[in-house]
Formats: C-alpha cells, sequence, structure tokens
C-alpha cells in the first residue's frame, strides 16, 4: 500500500472526507481538516463569480501545514463548462489534492503535476481504474456499492481486489463507511484511505437543511434507493426524500433513463441534490448531529479500538 506523502503525520485517522455537491463547503472543510482528515468540495459548490477563487484564498489562509490537506473536486465531463477556469484556479492556488470525476483528462492530472499536486481519480471499476492510471492520476478512489452520490455497483472486496493485482498506489475505498471499523475493513482488505461523506452530511458545519441532517440521522440502508433517473448516472438517494420531493420511490425500482443531465430530475421543482438528497447505505452509524470535529473524534477512536481488538485476537 502506499500512503501518499502529503499526508503522513497530518492524519488523525485515515480518511479523506467526500466532496458532496452543495453540502460540502469552507466552514466544513476547515472543520474537518483541523481535525485530521482531507476535508474536500466540489469546484462546483462555489456558484457565484468570483466565489471559488475567494473559497481557496480562504482555505490557503486559514489552514497550516499542521492540518491535513484540502482537496478540490473537479467533475471532468464535457457538460462542465467551467472545468478549464476552475482548473486555472487550483493552479494558481496550488490546491495539493484534485479529486477528479466523470471522465479521465490528462491535461488536468499534467496542470496538477506542473506544481507539485497529486490526483486522485473515482472510478467504479477495473476497466476505468487503468484508464485513470495509465493518463496520469497518482491515486483512485474506488467507489464500491452502497457509497453515497453516484456509487458503483461492484463489492468493495471485489473492487478493491482487482485492482491491487496491478496497481500498488495509493488507493481510498468508498461505500458504506460510516465507523472506525469499516476503516479499518478497507485497511485490511487493502486500501489505503477510507472515502467518507454521508456521515459529515450530519455535522454542525455542513451546508445541508436541518431536516436532510435529521434524515440522516432517522434513516438506515434500508432506506436507500440506486437509480440513474435523476442525473442519468447511477447514485443512491433517501427514498423518503424522494416521497417527500412528491415521487413514488417504488414506482422508480427498475427503470432507468438514457442521457446524463445534472440540471434536472423527473419532478419538475425537484432537483438532486437540492431537493432529493443523496446518501450512502452506512448511515445507520449516525445517530446524531455533532461538528465535524467530534465525528472524526469517533471515527478515529473506533479505528484504533478495531486496530487494538484484532491485535488482541490475533
Amino acid at each position: 500500500m502506499s500512503m501518499p506523502d502529503l499526508f503522513k503525520n497530518r492524519l488523525s485517522v485515515p480518511v479523506i472526507a467526500a466532496p458532496m455537491f452543495i453540502v460540502s463547503q469552507p466552514d466544513l472543510v476547515i472543520a474537518e481538516c483541523r481535525a485530521g482528515v482531507v476535508g474536500s468540495f466540489p469546484s462546483l459548490n462555489a456558484r457565484a463569480p468570483g466565489a471559488l477563487e475567494e473559497w481557496l484564498i480562504r482555505l490557503r489562509r486559514e489552514l497550516t501545514n499542521h492540518d491535513a490537506p484540502f482537496a478540490t473536486n473537479l467533475i471532468v465531463h464535457k457538460t462542465n463548462t467551467r472545468l478549464e477556469e476552475d482548473l486555472a484556479l487550483c493552479v494558481k492556488y496550488q490546491v495539493p489534492v484534485v479529486i477528479s470525476s466523470l471522465g479521465v483528462r490528462p491535461e488536468v492530472n499534467e496542470a496538477v503535476h506542473s506544481y507539485g499536486g497529486i490526483v486522485f481519480h473515482d472510478i467504479i471499476n477495473d476497466e476505468f481504474a487503468h484508464k485513470a492510471i495509465e493518463r496520469g492520476a497518482d491515486g483512485l478512489v474506488a467507489v464500491a456499492a452502497g457509497a453515497g452520490g453516484h456509487a458503483g455497483s461492484y463489492s468493495p472486496f471485489a473492487l478493491v481486489q482487482e485492482i491491487r493485482e496491478w496497481f500498488s498506489g495509493p488507493l481510498a475505498l468508498s461505500g458504506a463507511i460510516a465507523n472506525g471499523n469499516a476503516i479499518a475493513a478497507a485497511r485490511a482488505m487493502g486500501a489505503d484511505l477510507a472515502y467518507i461523506g454521508s456521515a459529515f452530511i450530519a455535522t454542525e458545519e455542513a451546508n445541508a437543511a436541518s431536516a436532510y441532517k435529521q434524515m440522516v440521522v432517522e434513516s438506515a440502508a434500508k432506506d436507500i434507493l440506486y437509480t440513474n433517473v435523476f442525473t442519468g448516472v447511477h447514485g443512491n438517494y433517501l427514498a423518503p426524500s424522494i416521497a417527500q420531493a412528491g415521487i413514488d420511490p417504488a414506482a422508480l425500482r427498475g427503470r432507468e433513463v438514457e442521457h446524463m443531465d445534472f440540471g434536472s430530475a423527473q419532478n419538475p421543482g425537484a432537483k438532486a441534490w437540492k431537493d432529493i438528497w443523496g446518501s450512502g447505505q452506512g448511515i445507520g452509524a449516525v445517530k446524531n448531529i455533532v461538528p465535524a470535529a467530534r465525528l472524526v473524534e469517533r471515527l478515529a477512536a473506533e479505528y484504533r479500538a478495531a486496530l487494538e481488538r484484532l491485535a488482541t485476537e490475533g
């Protein structure tokens, strides 16, 4: 396994807090990094003109080398008309980690490497993993079944196993990870880092509606629906939020759309992720809305306990 040098001695627990559309903004990222996990946000969350540059200036000003590094997520699909502009700002402010999604663009990797940054690319299968590394990504985020947001369909055991047959570089695993036991399991199966999103929705710093946070606390794996109806890319959503938006979740099972579209949903006026809320299957471990630092403390304590238990029992 290969932990990036940038992360060494700066993490309290081997975790990247996943970039979540709308939810992840500077307050949350700063809290995550100060608590000792990699905090991240999608560049598209900075919607107003000039906002992304303001965010990057703030992150550079308020975070130090004693904190965990931060990451910016770039959607590199051709439908993202802001990619070049956002990438230029990442280069200007030397964003330590870029997480690229929905396509592989060698020029993105080259731009980040020009100032010494590293690129993780998220993938849902081994074929996409090969393409990402062949085209210059430094690390991978294996998005397995059960992950929040745009998730894959393969078991994390199968996905990590296939990747580790040929790739020894940095690997993060996403998929229903919400406690320290799961972080230890991810490491045991071959990942360097756990990639956790949904648990951070129920934090005080998250830019999520209070009803969204409470729904995460009150829900479990049975409440998650996997569908591509809302964006054209398969993802996991809270079924109660779908019903709340006036759509029968049962009517969506087995139904698919053919075109990628992040701007609309089936029901006019209801949009993913604003009205129809994403979440992974691991939220049964989320019991309260807490500060991000307290969540990280819990994860770290559970992780250490899991390692101690395995060492004693082994």
